[in-house]
């Protein structure tokens, strides 16, 4: 098997098409740290950097790799679910996490800075939401059937970033603390009025009306989520203060003392953006507070991802401050807290993506091989994002007035202090505000 080091040959006879060229030169640029081994379609092995870690992966026919060349953001997870990109050495995440880790701060071929301005020349078509296509593109990723989620979620089937306190801790306790971590950023009191936007399976409504006493009502575009959570209301006891709604947010009447969205706002479309926060000004009390929680790019605004568009999250996009900020300025809303979860999605999805091989063969059997090579590309794609891309994730708390909340952080620590398990609804201890908390407040 003929050897390339560098990208040189060392059969001086062999001429290499344009598209091997145009590869060679890209990935001798690109790989400065670890090693990257290409076995091709006539054999041939390339070997492109140095050092640890070796990853080596196979392109089974040249128009494949003609493809990866001309537009690897969208050809590479395409190779992957078809079967003409197989690994050698390593395992997928091992392989786009050393592609990514290189990529930044490396000077960027011609293709793809081609690439980019068309994808950034038409996102705004890519992004419009209106209420008939935010339906469909919701029901393209979340009405799979429960048996897909199942087999990676927590039990309380939360399909955000968790918060992972420590380290060790397990995705199940992680996903209790952030939805914690929430409701105490929300300053929650018995009989609050709380409006969730893009509710999921009704996991954090529920944890809010058993840890506060609060009334939640969670809207929704999918009809499977709805009707799970709805269901599961009913088992537990909660349909009269946790009820859960088929309803776009736009359409959602009424004013809550309390709104909360977590993992929607990606879904919102940047041209929505101001669109998004006057509505949820015009739900929100003068004196309410709310919480958004999204993914998001330290980068500055980016085109959305070809692949992940097209297979995962149609009409999905991930935002940058930058983009997030005037909007709310325009809609009247003040920021009274920003912060930036960094690695923690990460690890959630290193959970998610673990599980799901774990149980890889129940996928298979819901769904098909090619369904399963794709979802494992998602969590692989999505976790070396996460630790090699700057994507992060926002939790920025909005409110109409300068006081709605206390003058300093340390109540958001008290408040978490005093939730114990919201299932022990016999025990629950309210959250809210009181003298002694204030007294906390100040202490810290």
């Amino acid at each position: 098997m003929t050897q390339l080091t560098i990208g040189r040959f060392t059969s001086p006879g062999h001429r290499a098409p344009v598209a091997l060229r145009l590869l060679d030169h890209a990935l001798r640029k690109l790989i400065r740290r670890g090693t990257l081994q290409i076995h091709l379609p006539d054999g041939e092995a390339r070997t492109y950097g140095d050092g640890a870690p070796v990853i080596a992966i196979a392109i089974r026919d040249w128009p494949t790799l003609r493809r990866v060349v001309a537009n690897p953001d969208l050809a590479v997870g395409e190779a992957w679910m078809d079967g003409t990109l197989r690994m050698e050495r390593g395992d997928l995440f091992s392989f786009l996490a050393l592609c990514l880790e290189n990529f930044e701060g490396t000077p960027k071929h011609w293709l793809w800075w081609a690439n980019n301005r068309l994808r950034m020349a038409v996102r705004s078509f890519m992004m419009h939401n209106p209420v008939g296509r935010a339906r469909r593109n919701v029901a393209h990723h979340y009405d799979l059937g429960d048996g897909l989620y199942d087999l990676f979620l927590d039990r309380e089937r939360q399909y955000s970033c968790a918060y992972f306190e420590d380290p060790g801790d397990s995705l199940e306790a992680a996903q209790v603390q952030k939805m914690r971590h929430i409701a105490a950023k929300l300053r929650l009191e018995p009989g609050h009025r709380v409006l969730d936007i893009g509710s999921g399976w009704g996991g954090l409504g529920m944890y809010l009306a058993r840890a506060s006493g609060a009334e939640v009502t969670g809207v929704t575009l999918s009809v499977d989520q709805q009707r799970h959570a709805s269901e599961r209301a009913a088992r537990e006891g909660l349909a009269d203060r946790a009820r859960f709604e088929l309803r776009d947010y736009r359409h959602q009447k009424g004013r809550y003392d309390r709104i909360v969205s977590v993992g929607m706002f990606e879904h919102v479309g940047a041209g929505h953006y101001v669109e998004f926060f006057t509505r949820l000004a015009e739900l929100l009390e003068n004196d309410g507070v709310a919480l958004l929680h999204t993914i998001g790019s330290s980068r500055g605004p980016r085109a959305p991802d070809p692949w992940i568009t097209k297979y995962i999250f149609p009409g999905g996009y991930v935002p940058s401050l930058s983009e997030i900020v005037p909007a709310i300025e325009r809609a009247g809303l003040i920021v009274t807290d920003l912060e930036v979860l960094r690695l923690h999605y990460a690890e959630t999805l290193r959970a998610w993506r673990e599980r799901f091989l774990a149980r890889r063969a129940e996928a298979a059997t819901l769904y098909d091989e090619r369904f399963c090579r794709m979802w494992e590309f998602y969590l692989a794609s999505c976790e070396a994002g996460f630790r090699y891309n700057r994507l992060v994730v926002f939790q920025i708390q909005l409110a109409h007035r300068l006081d709605a909340v206390p003058m300093t952080r340390g109540y958001i620590e008290t408040d978490k202090r005093r939730l114990r398990n919201p299932r022990d609804t016999a025990g629950v201890e309210k959250v809210g505000p009181s003298s002694q908390q204030e007294e906390d407040v100040g202490a810290e």
